[in-house]
């Protein structure tokens, strides 16, 4: 890594790379993030029914997916919104678990919600409005659980890592990066996706970094694009939104794929992985040369 890296994020130290720390695995049921393996999560935006979330699990486990994403608990820009089922939603996830093994990965907005969600979660998700909320990281750290930490909207490089490192000082080192898309001047799309970040990252970070296409662009139709982009940009792995039926979803069924659009994305992405697979080989070759 470039000395210049080195100076410029001097205030995340632990989670740059190092000579002795070139990669964390996180461990999660029996995954590994961060290693060979290309780690998949999907599931839709926010639980709504038990069988709107067990059929989405049970079809995403048999196209590929590890790990199960749904909000029990939903941040939203206008206070009108679905805002989840909160304890229900997490024993519906839980029930989703205990039928295909999935893990779970679900978001907490609040620390007093922490250990609740860490009861039921097997990877707890901080939300991109909640980056930069240091009370909750350090609560959420002291879980134990493996924390997603989303980029905020319009947080630098720098940010994300400082709120990395806030994680890592209070006693957990499995964090798992995500780059979800950024705001800028363009407002044609949701967001815009910084693929550039996810290479960054990979270059000068230890952690794994996932790739969350659904809200980077905010339209299912260019979902498994970017799908593609972020597994070439290096990316360990996606966050994807899959839906039944998204234009009937009570949140986000303008991203949100359905079953057949999910199926698709995830053979486009075959010949993608395999590079990806080469490229950590040729990584391996070079550093026991």
């Amino acid at each position: 890594m470039r000395p210049s890296w080195q100076e410029r994020f001097a205030e995340a130290s632990d989670v740059l790379k190092s000579e002795k720390h070139q990669q964390t695995v996180v461990r999660v049921l029996d995954l590994e993030i961060g290693g060979r393996d290309f780690i998949t999560m999907a599931g839709p935006c926010s639980v709504e029914t038990e069988h709107q979330l067990l059929s989405t699990a049970h079809h995403v486990r048999e196209h590929g997916a590890q790990i199960l994403r749904g909000g029990a608990f939903k941040p939203r820009s206008s206070p009108y919104a679905f805002q989840g089922h909160g304890l229900a939603g997490l024993k519906m996830l839980a029930q989703a678990r205990a039928e295909t093994g999935l893990a779970i990965v679900t978001e907490v907005m609040s620390e007093d919600d922490v250990p609740l969600v860490a009861e039921y979660a097997d990877i707890l998700q901080i939300g991109s409005r909640s980056m930069e909320n240091f009370t909750l990281l350090e609560v959420a750290a002291r879980s134990g659980r493996p924390i997603l930490l989303k980029r905020g909207m319009m947080a630098t490089i720098g940010d994300l890592l400082k709120s990395a490192q806030v994680v890592q000082a209070n006693g957990n080192p499995n964090v798992i990066l995500c780059e979800r898309g950024i705001r800028t001047f363009d407002a044609t799309l949701r967001n815009t996706f910084d693929v550039a970040a996810i290479a960054l990252l990979k270059q000068i970070s230890h952690l794994p970094v996932i790739a969350d296409p659904s809200h980077a662009c905010g339209r299912r139709e260019l979902v498994p694009a970017l799908a593609r982009t972020g597994v070439a940009a290096g990316a360990d792995g996606l966050l994807v939104e899959v839906h039944p039926d998204p234009d009937k979803a009570w949140s986000d069924g303008e991203q949100s794929l359905n079953f057949a659009e999910f199926d698709a994305m995830m053979a486009s992405l075959t010949p993608y992985i395999a590079l990806r697979e080469e490229a950590l080989a040729a990584q391996t070759l070079e550093t026991v040369g």
